[in-house]
């Protein structure tokens, strides 16, 4: 490495850690900035949110998902070492250790500057029969592939999906897709629990209208095998449910194992701290982005960790530029998020009901129900939307969607709000788009605005 060369280390070669590279290498050429990536998978640069609709046929093919191949990236000098995972981060001594997975070879990698994009690994409780054959993640591609040879390679058509929030919401609906008959088993008393009850009920009751067996409140203890050691049933405290395949759909966590072994700072949830540059607090030249990090909500002044694609790129753009010598900041979310299962879709942004609670806010709510189209036009749908205030000044704090086609996307006008921190007044005031085919004269989301201004007032 020339002496006035830099070397920039990217640990992950997915959303964040790609986006750095890409961005970094846009900043400064080859001969300026040595870039070396690791990633442990076969894929880079893929979108892990596409991976339900792969499953379900709605998108063709594997290959649609991956955004760049590691080829690409080597053609624009990112020595990107694919299936090579980084095992040791030597803060001190400024270098990595790695390790081949195919043929064992390791070796020490020294850098100037080091990118941490290690994402998020999923939950996987300890119980008996979790790592049977049929019992299947979806993190990854490769886990897409195996999910969809499993689904190949079975006899029946029972499916038993664990776990309620994003990814078994959209799970079950590519099984239904798939032709299995699906059931959700979920621990807590409804599905989505990023949403309030109220509003999980409607997705419940939703799910149900679509052939989906529900099971809330139930734990579930072991998955059961067979003769052939595969995965045959769920059992849950109470009840055994039959399954030819299992989908975890339980949730992520931060995959900072390494961070934590070289004693960098980690938040409540597990995740990484980072300034508004993405630096690791107390770190001047190792950046972090992604799932594996922690990142202010805006509406609480809390750090959260939030698993999304969205963010991870953002964190990338952000990295990049600061690491390749420029100037970049990320501000923080308000925690937006869209899903569907079949034509339901459900939104929310800004802070749950508990989550206010647990910022020490008080707060009104409102629930408005309405239509997608004005309410004579065809194929107007029904639409709920909940709408959180603060008590006394009536700043927006959080709303939440449920309904069917043209519902779910207005959640970007209060997310918009939320970022602007705009009052629920305010916001009846607002001039949104309307044509018959596309809203009732008064929008949802001004309805539901116009009730929380009032229950402000009566507050």
């Amino acid at each position: 490495m020339s002496p006035t060369r830099e070397r920039l280390v990217v640990i992950g070669g997915d959303a964040a850690g790609m986006s750095a590279a890409s961005q970094a290498r846009r900043m400064r050429g080859p001969d300026e900035l040595e870039i070396v990536a690791f990633e442990r998978g076969h894929f880079s640069s893929y979108s892990a949110c596409g991976i339900p609709y792969w499953v379900g046929g709605e998108v063709a093919g594997r290959d649609e998902l991956i955004a760049r191949t590691p080829e690409e990236h080597r053609e624009r000098s990112i020595d990107l070492r694919m299936r090579t995972e980084v095992t040791e981060l030597d803060v001190e001594g400024g270098r990595v250790r790695s390790r081949a997975l195919d043929t064992g070879t390791e070796a020490w990698t020294s850098y100037d500057k080091l990118v941490i994009a290690t994402g998020a690994r999923p939950v996987r409780p300890r119980i008996p029969g979790i790592d049977a054959p049929g019992v299947h993640g979806v993190q990854t591609l490769d886990d897409g592939q195996a999910l969809l040879d499993s689904l190949a390679s079975t006899q029946g058509r029972r499916a038993v999906v664990v776990g309620a929030g994003y990814i078994g919401v959209e799970m079950a609906e590519a099984l239904i897709r798939r032709g299995y008959e699906v059931t959700v088993v979920n621990r807590g008393p409804e599905p989505m629990s990023t949403l309030d009850p109220d509003m999980g009920r409607l997705v419940h009751e939703s799910m149900t209208g679509l052939a989906i067996t529900m099971v809330d409140d139930a734990e579930v203890t072991k998955i059961l095998t067979g003769d052939d050691g595969r995965a045959r049933a769920v059992a849950t405290t109470s009840d055994e449910y039959p399954a030819d395949v299992v989908v975890l759909g339980i949730g992520v966590r931060p995959e900072t194992s390494l961070a934590r072994s070289a004693g960098l700072p980690l938040g409540e949830h597990g995740g990484l701290l980072t300034d508004l540059a993405m630096r690791v607090r107390g770190h001047e030249n190792i950046w972090a982005g992604g799932d594996c990090v922690e990142v202010l909500d805006l509406v609480s002044g809390r750090e959260r960790h939030i698993a999304l694609g969205t963010h991870a790129n953002k964190h990338g753009q952000v990295i990049g530029t600061n690491a390749g010598g420029g100037y970049a900041t990320f501000p923080g979310v308000v925690g937006t998020a869209v899903s569907k299962v079949c034509d339901l879709e459900i939104a929310r942004t800004g802070l749950r009901e508990k989550d206010a609670r647990r910022a020490g806010l008080q707060y009104v709510s409102a629930t408005i129900e309405s239509t997608s189209r004005a309410g004579y036009y065809p194929g107007a749908a029904p639409m709920t939307v909940k709408m959180i205030a603060e008590r006394r000044t009536g700043r927006l704090l959080g709303v939440q969607i449920v309904g069917r086609e043209g519902a779910a996307k207005r959640v970007d006008i209060a997310a918009v709000a939320l970022t602007a921190g705009m009052t629920v007044d305010q916001m009846t005031a607002l001039d949104l788009g309307y044509a018959p085919p596309f809203s009732p004269v008064w929008d949802p989301i001004l309805v539901a605005a116009r009730k929380s201004s009032a229950a402000v007032r009566r507050g």
